[in-house]
């Protein structure tokens, strides 16, 4: 009678937890579903023993037995059981869509012949295939809520990218996808976005980054500038004696919150002196008189 490693069959170690197993028999059953692979023998084949290592290793009573006896499974106790559920399954055979043949001789014998949901005419339900795609974006393009028309396997699909969404953000739209086996769930589209920063500001999370030229006179004697935000300019009051890389934070001027509509991060404004060059003769002479000044 032939030992049949279910592991391998689904490609998984003896370690496997469920959602592993789970796992490995839904790829397995999608790749080889006759759906899938209509009048291939050698798929139905592979498909009906997909279905067999599922039935064992996702059952714990069934994985515990297996993995106690394995190939030695006929011998003692385990070996009394087999043959009584062996005798049942003939008495039920005739009810069964495929033959005892369909099936390996260590799961008739070992588990009584049980079939899976495909052997009594049902066959399995598998999610579609989930589709992929990549969205370039500018920075000033998610400024604001939009919508965008993508053309996915030759379908067209309305979106409305909310404001605030980040580079390298992926974003699912659930049944967008491929088309579900055997009446299953269509799949799902997720989106990745790539934002390009054509712009003077740098964006972390919700912040925004800006440096400011601030003149030297201005930087010392104090006054007020225009400052450039994302939407438009405002109004700032300099200190006097304002040092290089000093930082001012604009509170609410930085970028939209994803999903929170009316809110946004903070705009930090880094000011870098300007030193004036290219100076003329009475220019020259009043920061030399500033410098005798400073030195008495």
């Amino acid at each position: 009678m032939k030992f049949v490693d279910y592991y391998k069959i689904l490609g998984i170690s003896k370690t496997a937890t469920e959602k592993e197993i789970k796992t490995a028999y839904r790829k397995l059953a999608r790749k080889h579903h006759p759906d899938v692979n209509p009048d291939n023998k050698e798929a139905e084949k592979k498909f009906k023993e997909i279905n067999e290592a599922n039935e064992v290793l996702s059952d714990p009573e069934n994985r515990k037995k297996y993995d106690k006896y394995g190939e030695n499974w006929k011998h003692g106790e385990a070996y009394e059981k087999a043959q009584q559920q062996q005798r049942q399954s003939y008495r039920q055979s005739s009810q069964q869509e495929f033959s005892n043949e369909d099936y390996s001789d260590f799961f008739e014998s070992m588990f009584g012949g049980r079939r899976s949901s495909y052997s009594q005419g049902r066959s399995p339900k598998f999610k579609g295939q989930d589709y992929n795609a990549e969205l370039q974006l500018n920075l000033k393009d998610v400024y604001t809520s939009q919508q965008q028309i993508l053309t996915v396997n030759g379908k067209k699909i309305r979106l409305t990218i909310p404001a605030g969404v980040e580079n390298g953000q992926v974003i699912k739209i659930k049944g967008k996808g491929g088309v579900g086996i055997s009446g299953g769930p269509k799949g799902d589209l997720f989106i990745t976005f790539t934002i390009n920063n054509h712009t003077k500001f740098k964006r972390e999370g919700n912040n925004l980054y800006l440096n400011m030229d601030l003149d030297l006179y201005t930087s010392i004697l104090g006054g007020e500038i225009k400052a450039d935000t994302f939407n438009g300019k405002v109004k700032l009051k300099i200190k006097p004696e304002t040092k290089n890389g000093s930082k001012v934070k604009l509170k609410g001027k930085g970028f939209p919150i994803y999903r929170k509509e009316g809110k946004f991060g903070d705009l930090i404004i880094t000011y870098k002196i300007k030193i004036p060059t290219n100076l003329n003769e009475k220019e020259i002479k009043l920061f030399k008189e500033l410098q005798k000044f400073q030195a008495e």
